[in-house]
């Protein structure tokens, strides 16, 4: 699949999902800090890639609300509180910011907007990481829950988001569950994602 444009920094995409699907709408956020890509400095390439990946992966509808801000804190977190509280977004995925950098404050934003951490998610995005480059250990992504919505930083670069999020997405459906969100239906040739045998589709 070709790179999937967002031409809009406060869009909404709307995917009605594939025949058979058993799942349930879910709202989902992208949200880009880049200074030089909110300024229109350079075009955004981070948005784009996770919304080809949900495009591909996800078999139930979905509603997908895009942002692309500044590398500012205050920012950050008034538009993650917005996509979780006011969107009714279920997960919100963030790009960029997670690095070492004097401006790099999305964990910091992510952290003081959720009510509990996941920091399984930065430590598996680190491994899966490694693999590719020993700069992954700069890296500070985390993951947290604000209410019923999950929230998790993923890497910057394309190449990276999509190295990352294809394993990572495997455990958000059933984390989503777990938080009382909707039932996401996957493409289990794109993303096999687990969920326990107990646990029925419905």
């Amino acid at each position: 699949m070709g790179q999937t444009r967002l031409d809009n920094m406060d869009s909404t995409t709307s995917l009605d999902g594939r025949n058979g699907h058993v799942g349930e709408l879910a709202k989902i956020g992208i949200l880009v800090a880049s200074d030089r890509a909110h300024s229109k400095e350079y075009e955004d390439e981070g948005g784009p890639a996770i919304l080809g990946f949900l495009k591909e992966a996800i078999a139930s509808p979905i509603e997908v609300h895009y942002r692309c801000i500044p590398d500012q804190q205050n920012i950050i977190e008034e538009t993650l509180v917005e996509l979780a509280d006011s969107t009714g977004c279920h997960v919100v995925v963030t790009t960029g910011g997670t690095g070492p950098a004097i401006r790099d404050v999305t964990p910091e934003a992510t952290k003081n907007v959720c009510e509990r951490m996941m920091p399984g998610f930065g430590e598996q995005m680190r491994a899966i990481s490694l693999a590719f480059t020993p700069t992954a250990i700069l890296s500070r992504q985390t993951a947290g829950i604000r209410g019923s919505c999950l929230i998790f930083n993923l890497p910057g670069r394309p190449k990276a988001i999509r190295e990352t999020i294809d394993e990572i997405w495997k455990a958000v459906p059933y984390c989503v569950d777990l938080i009382q969100g909707p039932y996401i239906d996957m493409d289990d040739e794109i993303c096999n994602a687990f969920r326990p045998k107990t646990v029925r589709r419905r």
